[in-house]
């Protein structure tokens, strides 16, 4: 991780290495937070430009309204503390992972009257699942730890603790030697991978799970108001692995992971074994729009300063 000059913490903007907190804090000990992670890219206007942002900050307030937090700032000043951070960091394009964490004071599994804390951090960063899994594609294994059930965590909370589950999969993926895990949900039918949501494509038709066990990911509705736009049927639907082992394409997405052709999963290549033509084209799509070169999505950027040379 590439450090930067500034994060901002509870109300004011502190030096990278002073935004520390106590090795009490409930949220280390027991999980009990929520998050969200935010890019930025630079425009082709010469700005930066963080990508919707707004959806972003409403999503973080609904997580932590699923797991009864209080954030003790309003939308809009979160908002411009995120801008304000950029500039002060004088950075580009990269990655920014806002945090609602609780404070040290009680201890125990009830948080009692433990402060709520946030931060936010900035930082760049560049393609999560690499530059060559971009073009070529990643590879794939199903995981054996399942995707949470919706009445054991809640899935619809961006939540701190739900990742140990995401970690585990992870893990088990890389040492096996693959890029990435995919999760099944508790009735055997694919869910999502650690931290991205899957699309698959068969005789042009794209498929994406329903939301039923899976964050409903910012990216992944980008996806689909590009689909629609480029003419393709979409599908919302469960699908099991054999059927993604007989897709034509697949792909990932996600904030982080943007998005993620698939090549091959479980041993099996996907289609030819490599990015298809309608991955390409919707990353493409993507892109363009992320970068500012698409006026149709321009409500979906919040710039940060001025042009260069204005």
């Amino acid at each position: 991780m590439q450090k930067t000059k500034y994060i901002w913490l509870d109300g004011r903007r502190v030096l990278w290495e002073d935004a520390q907190v106590h090795i009490l804090t409930h949220t280390l000990h027991y999980g009990l937070g929520v998050f969200e992670g935010i890019r930025a890219y630079d425009t082709v206007d010469g700005r930066t430009a963080v990508f919707r942002l707004n959806e972003h900050i409403d999503r973080l307030f609904e997580s932590a309204h699923i797991l009864q937090l209080e954030i003790p700032f309003t939308r809009e000043q979160l908002i411009d503390e995120t801008l304000a951070l950029l500039e002060a960091n004088e950075m580009g394009g990269g990655y920014l992972r806002h945090l609602v964490f609780v404070g040290d004071g009680m201890m125990g599994l009830h948080p009692g009257t433990n402060k709520v804390r946030v931060s936010i951090a900035a930082w760049p960063w560049g393609a999560y699942l690499g530059e060559e899994g971009m073009e070529k594609g990643i590879r794939v294994k199903v995981s054996s730890f399942v995707r949470h059930h919706v009445n054991a965590m809640m899935t619809k909370a961006k939540a701190v603790g739900g990742y140990v589950n995401s970690i585990l999969a992870k893990r088990e993926a890389v040492a096996l030697g693959y890029d990435e895990a995919l999760m099944l949900d508790t009735e055997g039918y694919v869910s999502e991978a650690s931290g991205e949501n899957i699309f698959i494509v068969k005789n042009g038709v794209i498929k994406t799970t329903p939301l039923t066990s899976v964050l409903k990911g910012i990216t992944r509705d980008c996806i689909l108001r590009i689909a629609e736009e480029e003419g393709y049927e979409l599908i919302e639907e469960r699908f099991t692995r054999d059927e993604l082992y007989v897709a034509d394409e697949a792909f990932f997405t996600g904030t982080a992971a943007e998005i993620t052709p698939i090549r091959e999963v479980d041993g099996r290549n996907i289609g030819a074994g490599t990015r298809g033509p309608v991955t390409e084209r919707i990353q493409k799509r993507y892109f363009d729009i992320v970068k500012g070169a698409d006026a149709r999505y321009a409500d979906w950027l919040t710039y940060v300063g001025k042009p260069v040379g204005s």
